[in-house]
């Protein structure tokens, strides 16, 4: 039976009580210090994902890593990346034959490079099918909106990064137009310019999140920000936006101010099976992912597609993700039967009644704004 492990790590408070059941109603400056002294544990055993195709069987583990989002920032980096590669030797430990890197875990430093050539086992960030479900989501979120792709300006917000430029390269062939948002300009420049002469849609950039939220009637996000950088005053009518970002971008009061606008998580996938996440410590107690039962993070899931292939290797690593990388992680998950889940945004799910509302919603705000009116009316 094929073996993988997987890091995760708490981003946010409710996270860690929801990891370390011990961490329950304590406060901020409790859990710090329980964060603080807690080693990386063995934290859920994953069994009962299948092959649809071959009818194979594969099993993990979940291995947190007790770091926020700001401790990968605000820590030595040599001292962030002992602890990833305590996790990683955990797994090797455990029989796992390839791990995923999770959240942060993946994004610190040079994207899991460094982390690959020092780990026991080989390493994916899990970036490449994050993006292909992040794509697909945007697509099935425009057609409900009905909004034609090949009409829309698009923009990609954390452009310069690895899952941002990835969705560049993919939707830049299936756009009307493409703006790219980074925070580094020279960085953000060399790209627009880089880009530009491969794909069809045009280019222009911008280093101002707000004015590039502005032009685009469809929205990736894709940012290691743990700031709510996405206001629902900026949003065009009837705009779809697909976050990948985790802590999310998208502020909440989009939920609450803009009943137009369809917020869609991008990296959610059903586990073809019947997958199992039980806690190892509180035997017979389930985990919880914070997802639907049966799904996972498209992150999760390409960890778990290389292990049902038997690609026991240094998969999706560093800045750069190549386009037939891409296409070919595509092709094994969807064989293996991980599909797109429902849709869903803010952890909560969406139903045909809410999106039958933003529709029509967004149908009123794209009329009001065309004879002058406000854009959420």
């Amino acid at each position: 039976m094929g073996t993988f492990a997987f890091l995760i790590h708490p981003l946010s408070l409710e996270d860690v009580a929801r990891y370390e059941p011990g961490a329950k109603g304590k406060g901020r400056a409790i859990i710090e210090k329980i964060l603080s002294w807690m080693p990386v544990w063995n934290t859920a055993h994953i069994s009962g994902v299948r092959s649809r195709a071959t009818g194979a069987e594969v099993e993990g583990w979940f291995i947190t890593v007790p770091l926020m989002p700001e401790h990968f920032v605000t820590m030595p980096r040599e001292e962030v990346y002992g602890r990833i590669l305590t996790g990683c030797e955990m797994a090797a430990e455990l029989g796992a034959q390839i791990v995923g890197l999770g959240a942060f875990t993946g994004v610190v430093g040079d994207g899991g490079v460094s982390i690959a050539e020092r780990s026991p086992i080989p390493v994916t960030t899990g970036n490449s099918l994050t993006v292909v479900a992040a794509v697909q989501s945007l697509l099935r979120g425009a057609h409900e909106m009905e909004i034609d792709p090949r009409e829309a300006v698009c923009t990609v917000i954390g452009a310069t990064g690895s899952i941002g430029g990835a969705v560049v390269r993919l939707l830049g062939d299936r756009v009307g137009g493409m703006v790219l948002v980074a925070r580094n300009r020279t960085r953000l420049q060399r790209f627009a310019e880089e880009v530009g002469s491969q794909i069809a849609a045009p280019v222009s950039f911008t280093t101002d999140v707000s004015a590039g939220v502005r032009q685009g009637q469809l929205i990736v996000t894709a940012t290691s920000s743990t700031l709510e950088i996405i206001q629902p005053e900026d949003l065009q009518p009837g705009a779809v936006v697909c976050e990948v970002s985790l802590p999310h971008d998208v502020s909440r009061r989009v939920a609450a101010e803009r009943p137009d606008v369809l917020v869609t998580e991008g990296g959610n996938m059903r586990v073809p099976g019947e997958p199992r996440f039980m806690r190892v410590r509180e035997q017979g107690e389930e985990f919880d992912l914070g997802l639907p039962p049966a799904t996972a993070l498209a992150c999760m899931s390409e960890t778990m597609t290389l292990a049902l292939e038997g690609r026991y290797e240094n998969y999706t690593l560093g800045r750069g993700i190549q386009l037939e990388k891409l296409i070919e992680i595509g092709e094994m998950a969807a064989r293996h039967g991980f599909e797109l889940a429902g849709l869903r945004a803010f952890d909560v799910a969406i139903g045909a009644e809410q999106l039958a509302r933003t529709r029509e919603a967004a149908k009123r705000a794209r009329l009001g704004r065309a004879v002058g009116g406000s854009a959420g009316s």
